[in-house]
């Protein structure tokens, strides 16, 4: 009986930072690894196609769940296992990734634990630990919405959990944290103009101190982020400002 076969799929814009160390710790389990990059201006398609992978140009879409779907719609194996270019496996779970595909699970998918490197340490607390994601599903029982960029896939059924975290390098320097959370509170202004956020007193107070209150608290105080020491608190805090700087954003849009 012929094993069964793991696709492993990406999408990438300006990744040659970390797009070496993510292919090199799937390598071996990978019968086909695509890649659907958002026509990167550095050398991010020459690494993926070093590594044998199946490599797409397309355009740098501001949600980039909709070339991680078109990445996904492209893979021809029985199991595939999405990731972000930043992301890494090690040994173990790859080792655990072989065991779960070959034992016929009755699982359709299955969580995966991410531990997220900030400011020189993986964080244990603060809501980012375990921080589970489904990225391991047979093909065709699984997709993404395309909606917001922090949202899960939807399983056609049952999901289990793996039991090794892979590794997260989401923000290697505090340079690249603030790029990506410029992104995202774009991405957040956008959805306010969609959805015509009324700019009153409600909306201000709102945005700008109660939300942003309520983010570091939780954060920092219930899900005990002063654990990871000053790390800890920088994320608390760099995480509650993304609602006033969103709503900023949108303001500037909606007075363009």
């Amino acid at each position: 009986m012929t094993p069964p076969t793991l696709s492993v799929v990406l999408a990438t814009y300006n990744e040659a930072a970390n797009l070496a160390r993510c292919l090199q710790s799937i390598q071996a389990i990978a019968n086909e690894i695509i890649v659907v990059d958002g026509s990167s201006t550095d050398t991010t398609r020459d690494i993926a196609q070093s590594f044998n992978a199946k490599v797409t140009k397309t355009s740098n879409k501001p949600n980039f769940h909709i070339n991680k779907q078109m990445a996904i719609s492209k893979a021809k194996s029985d199991w595939i296992l999405q990731l972000d270019a930043d992301e890494v496996i090690p040994q173990k779970l790859r080792t655990e990734i072989k065991s779960v595909i070959r034992s016929d699970s009755p699982q359709d998918a299955f969580w995966i634990k991410r531990q997220n490197f900030f400011l020189g340490r993986f964080l244990t607390k603060g809501g980012q630990f375990p921080d589970p994601v489904i990225r391991l599903f047979r093909r065709g029982r699984a997709r993404l919405p395309q909606k917001d960029v922090h949202e899960q896939l939807q399983v056609d059924g049952d999901i289990g959990w793996l039991t090794t975290p892979m590794q997260h390098f989401t923000a290697p320097t505090f340079a690249r944290y603030l790029t990506n959370a410029n992104r995202y509170t774009s991405f957040t202004a956008a959805k306010h103009q969609q959805l015509h956020l009324p700019v009153n007193l409600a909306s201000v107070a709102n945005h700008l101190f109660l939300k942003p209150i309520t983010t570091f608290f939780l954060i920092y105080f219930r899900h005990k982020g002063f654990v990871d020491g000053f790390p800890g608190f920088v994320f608390a805090l760099f995480s509650a400002l993304h609602h006033p700087i969103a709503f900023m954003k949108y303001w500037e849009l909606k007075h363009a």
